[in-house]
């Protein structure tokens, strides 16, 4: 594992060989020690704990840029890479829309994170076979498979550039992803968390047994529009194919859903949505792709939709100041809300449950496609434990649905709201979500698992 002073030595030897060759350049490093254990049939199937340190150079040469990326380590390496990048861009069309490198001067420091923890970092191979050996212990009484993965390590990331900035940012993670197995049923379970202690392995293996053995011989339900009960991985999945959409680069290129929407009410008043790295269940670096700081923005706004999120290109577009969200340049995408956080009630998922006539509780989606950018309908499927909910009960297992939902629809009929989580899904990044009670689902056909 590479350490800060170590990162800063592989900027240094890039800026200094591209300096007087370009008309700026920028390095990121990025290294992470991070060690995964796969367990199925309940047993360890593997242990891979690879360290990788990677350096991304990136240069400015007479209007044009280009990238390139290299994972040897090697001084003479590193300045060859300059070098050819100065070769590539040379031969690229020139980009009228060019920015500079980004000085830090007038800048605002980037606020103070703490998401590094000794203990999450130092975990042994020996501490996660324990921990898959608690949660292979929990599924035998009912005579449960189990599988999955546990996860653990330590991220780096530094960058500088050539107008003298300067970021840094270390960051541990804890991950557990399992999935209990029965005959004709499964339950599952996922979290990932930067302290590893927050990942509470045992209690989700218990949640995922008790969604196998409750979901054991699932029966067939009619295909049509469902009260819907999802959970907060569901609702993160969901969801996530709506991220893209609040991006000034979006907006710009008329990809967003929300072209000509800013200012108007779109959504539910019962929803608010922030992007916010400070968030306490949040993750993540305080700086962007270009080192601009991340700043809180608020999204929506009680259904209204208030704000993009703005790397350096679109925010001049706008007339704005950046937001703190742009990738790594070169990128076409320009920005993306890495940091979301849905604001929730306090209605819990057992009180969602009690209030439902006639409905179906969701634990996850998984394959959801977008079928119509412009209205947001998405198809996906049901998975790892669908139930039928009657008279505020949960009755039996359902076999799975394939669903065509509108996002946008579906967020203007939301019944209530729990408190959120930091949940992680299949489709898209953890977020801070709570889980959703929704009229009027529409599932279009059903499966024979």
């Amino acid at each position: 594992m590479q350490s800060e002073q170590q990162l800063k030595t592989l900027i240094n030897t890039a800026l200094e060989h591209a300096r007087g060759k370009t008309d700026g350049a920028e390095v990121h490093v990025f290294s992470s020690d991070y060690a995964t254990s796969r367990f199925a049939n309940n047993s360890m199937t593997q242990n891979q704990a690879p360290l990788h340190t990677s350096v991304s150079i990136r240069v400015l040469v007479d209007g044009r840029q280009a990238r390139l990326t290299t994972d040897n380590l090697d001084p003479n390496n590193i300045r060859n890479v300059v070098d050819k990048a100065i070769v590539v861009a040379k031969l690229l069309e020139k980009d009228p829309k060019l920015l500079p490198v980004l000085s830090p001067s007038g800048l605002q420091p980037a606020k103070a994170v703490n998401r590094y923890d000794e203990k999450t970092g130092k975990l042994s191979p020996d501490d996660r076979a324990k921990a898959v050996s608690s949660i292979v212990s929990v599924g035998k009484p009912e005579k449960l498979r189990a599988a999955g993965t546990y996860s653990s390590g330590v991220n780096l990331q530094a960058m500088g550039n050539s107008a003298g900035l300067y970021r840094f940012h270390q960051e541990t993670e804890g991950a557990c992803s399992l999935t209990m197995c029965a005959s004709d049923s499964t339950g599952w379970a996922k979290q990932e968390q930067p302290i590893a202690s927050n990942v509470h392995q045992v209690a989700m293996a218990q949640s995922a047994a008790s969604k196998a053995v409750q979901s054991a011989e699932p029966q067939e339900v009619d295909p049509g529009h469902y009260t819907v009960i999802l959970e907060p991985s569901a609702v993160l999945d969901m969801l996530g194919m709506l991220w893209s959409d609040f991006t000034g680069t979006s907006y710009t290129d008329k990809l967003s859903c929300f072209l000509d929407k800013l200012n108007t009410k779109v959504f539910g008043e019962n929803i608010t949505i922030h992007d916010d790295v400070y968030h306490p269940l949040q993750a993540g670096a305080p700086f962007d792709g270009e080192g601009v700081p991340r700043k809180k923005v608020t999204l929506v706004e009680k259904g209204v939709v208030k704000n993009l999120v703005h790397g350096r290109r679109s925010a001049k577009e706008f007339g704005v100041e950046p937001t703190g969200h742009g990738l790594m340049e070169p990128t076409s995408q320009g920005e993306y809300p890495v940091n979301i956080v849905v604001e929730g009630g306090d209605t819990t998922l057992e009180e969602m449950i009690r209030t439902t006539d006639r409905g179906i509780l969701l634990t996850r989606v998984w394959y959801v496609r977008e079928v119509d950018p412009t209205t947001k309908i998405v198809t996906g499927m049901t998975r790892d434990g669908t139930f039928l909910v009657e008279n505020g009960k949960v009755k039996h297992g359902v076999k799975n649905l394939r669903f065509n939902e509108s996002i946008i629809e579906m967020l203007n009929r939301v019944i209530a709201l729990g408190p959120v989580v930091r949940a992680a899904g299949e489709e898209s990044f953890p977020a801070v979500v709570p889980p959703m009670k929704v009229a009027y689902f529409n599932f279009e056909s059903s499966t024979k698992f």
